[in-house]
């Protein structure tokens, strides 16, 4: 599998897997503190071929996305549920640790960021859907972020992170009568 846009990661061992499971080109951030020469190697491979975000679902990779994406909008944006970024033994969790088959998957599986504005889903659907405030929301906003291949999100960002992908009212409804059938 030939990728033509260029991949972010956070680190070698994240280069690594990426070259063990696709051919493509990466630039690593060296961490969560993105200097301006990284932000630019970003900026002007944007430019050139395209960006593919493809940080670690944890708090510092989050960190790093949410910077490239204000200083880079319209990147793509590759997520890997933390079930399958974990590693031997339940320690530690990135890239580096998925399968071949796992990253191949999440690069599949793409979203686009856009920058014109998309209907907003009201938060109230949110809460009806239990995605927020409810004893199973944050397992349902995993399973969401799984289903609709956006990543993990609290509940102060899933919101903003359906917007972002222009996820509408009806694409999450599918998502949550699938997820509420699976309960069953």
């Amino acid at each position: 599998m030939k990728i033509k846009e260029i991949i972010v990661v956070e680190g070698k061992d994240d280069t690594v897997a990426i070259k063990r499971a696709v051919d493509a080109d990466t630039i690593e951030t060296g961490g969560s503190a993105i200097n301006e020469e990284i932000l630019n190697r970003i900026r002007h491979a944007q430019d050139t071929r395209g960006v593919i975000v493809f940080t670690d679902p944890d708090y510092p990779g989050e960190k790093i996305r949410h910077t490239i994406r204000q200083a880079v909008p319209g990147c793509k944006h590759a997520f890997l549920p933390k079930d399958k970024a974990r590693g031997k033994k339940g320690k530690g969790i990135g890239v580096e640790h998925a399968t071949v088959s796992d990253i191949q998957q999440a690069l599949e599986g793409l979203h686009q960021e856009y920058e014109q504005e998309t209907e907003e889903i009201p938060f109230e659907a949110l809460v009806y859907y239990g995605l927020v405030a409810g004893p199973q929301a944050k397992s349902r906003r995993e399973r969401i972020g799984v289903e609709l291949n956006i990543g993990y999100t609290n509940g102060k960002q899933l919101q903003k992170r359906l917007q972002m992908f222009h996820i509408s009212l009806e694409r999450l409804k599918q998502a949550v009568t699938k997820i509420d059938q699976e309960e069953q």
